[in-house]
């Protein structure tokens, strides 16, 4: 009879929506943002200087929405966007990303005039039983690093086994 290790049991903790762009592309996609999460987005500053980009520093260069109450479902929502396929090099340690090039792929969107044809990044962030204990501010704890790493093997997992993502 083996025992199954609820410490070593994987979770998602959230998921990331991220829209990046100046001025009124950015507007259009905080705007885009709300409109799928219904949430309010936090605008990113820009700490380095991008001539060829037109970037200065302390200039709003983005919008992200995270998600931590119930991201299994918007998680879903968003591979449907993307038929439920990844590629294997989207994802990293602890995590993987993906794009959607268009969001009205996403279904239960329709196409909003005033927005127009845009994409957006999603991320999802997975984490174990027990990572509390190394980020909190009273009685931290130290946990070795291959306790809280989640592999790509792991994630793969994970996801063919909740979500029935295919790998290519």
């Amino acid at each position: 009879m083996t025992k199954n290790n609820v410490m070593r049991n994987i979770k998602i903790e959230k998921v990331i929506l991220g829209v990046g762009g100046t001025g009124d592309n950015l507007e259009r996609g905080a705007k885009l943002l709300e409109l799928i999460t219904e949430k309010k987005s936090s605008r990113r500053i820009s700490t380095k200087r991008i001539p060829s980009l037109g970037v200065r520093p302390k200039l709003e260069v983005g919008a992200i929405v995270t998600i931590r109450k119930e991201p299994e479902k918007i998680l879903k929502r968003m591979l449907s966007a993307i038929d439920n396929r990844l590629r294997k090099k989207q994802i990293s340690e602890n995590n993987f990303s993906f794009g959607i090039k268009e969001y009205i792929e996403i279904p239960g969107i329709e196409f909003q005039r005033d927005i127009g044809i845009m994409g957006l990044d999603v991320t999802i962030v997975f984490k174990r039983t027990g990572r509390r204990v190394a980020l909190r501010k009273i009685k931290r704890g130290k946990i070795p690093k291959r306790r809280q790493v989640i592999t790509k093997e792991e994630i793969i997992k994970f996801m063919e086994d909740n979500f029935q993502t295919n790998f290519g």
